[in-house]
């Protein structure tokens, strides 16, 4: 790339990324009411989006073959009691990938 195309690449960039983090403030100000729909998608997306998430993950992972999918499963079901316990999606979700990377590179290596 040349000079100014790398110049306008970032320029647009930066367009972009100011525009999303500005865009919600305009569109809803402070003053007014949420629409109900912006609301009920505040409401059903994460759980639509950790549904997608776990088909994804889970896709190419096969059960009948020796030890595949124990650890997957372990991970899922410290991930869910530990969201059901302490309700720390973060928490929830950062303990049961170092749980998954331990599994499988050194119990089920």
């Amino acid at each position: 790339m040349t000079i100014p195309q790398i110049l306008i690449t970032i320029g647009m960039c930066v367009l972009g990324t100011q525009l999303m983090r500005w865009l919600p403030f305009l569109v809803f100000p402070a003053g007014r009411e949420t629409p109900k729909f912006v609301r009920y998608l505040g409401h059903a997306l994460p759980a639509a989006v950790f549904g997608l998430l776990l088909v994804y993950c889970l896709r190419n992972t096969s059960v009948l073959t020796g030890s595949h999918g124990l650890p997957e499963l372990i991970a899922i079901v410290t991930v869910a009691g530990l969201h059901l316990w302490k309700k720390q999606m973060l928490l929830s979700i950062g303990v049961g990938t170092v749980l998954y990377m331990v599994l499988v590179q050194f119990v089920f290596a």
